[in-house]
């Protein structure tokens, strides 16, 4: 596999090597030794998976209390899938970095913990599989606005088209506006825990 940076580090692009003939393909979508190898080995505690039509965004989210590193993936269709450092005191702190994600080009990310997450779908459905190495915590999800300026994401969405959100994602904060107790902390090892 290719593990590629990206513009934030931490935060790499995942292309798996992927054995395929005229009956399908063969790849490794996660192997414990390969992803050590490159130093991006986790203790996965839960998958999830989503299933959701063009144009519908989810994010951006993050938990607080309980951070989670997430390595992502489209099964199906095509999603534009975006990473936000939302750290407080981050050299990269409001920078973004996105890339389509699908089940044409096998593309991964990886995301280590304190980075807000969201994707939008590009294809008439996509699912989409997240690992991620703490449990959902209902209770420590924040989440910011998907079209936040002072982030500028480029979403890729039709002119004139709005993106099909959930209420929660309705009406999020700015990243300007979010206190610093309600963001993660920057640590040059984002692996350590708060105790």
């Amino acid at each position: 596999m290719k593990v590629l940076p990206t513009s934030l580090p931490g935060v790499f692009l995942i292309e798996p090597t992927v054995f395929g003939d005229h009956r399908g393909f063969f790849m490794e979508s996660y192997s414990q030794r390969s992803f050590a190898e490159h130093g991006l080995d986790r203790d996965w505690v839960q998958d999830n998976h989503s299933r959701s039509s063009r144009g519908v965004l989810r994010g951006l989210h993050y938990q607080l209390g309980r951070p989670q590193a997430k390595l992502v993936r489209a099964v199906l269709g095509s999603v534009f899938d975006v990473v936000v450092d939302v750290r407080h005191g981050s050299p990269t702190f409001g920078q973004w970095y996105g890339a389509e994600l699908s089940a044409k080009n096998q593309r991964q990310l990886f995301a280590p913990r304190g980075m807000a997450h969201g994707f939008v779908v590009l294809s008439d459905v996509a699912e989409f599989l997240y690992k991620v190495d703490d449990f959902h915590a209902p209770e420590e999800e924040r989440s910011v606005a998907w079209n936040d300026p002072g982030i500028g994401i480029k979403w890729p969405l039709p002119e004139g088209i709005d993106p099909i959100l959930s209420p929660k994602d309705t009406d999020c904060p700015q990243l300007a506006e979010m206190p610093a107790d309600q963001l993660p902390v920057y640590r040059a090892d984002p692996d350590r825990r708060e105790v």
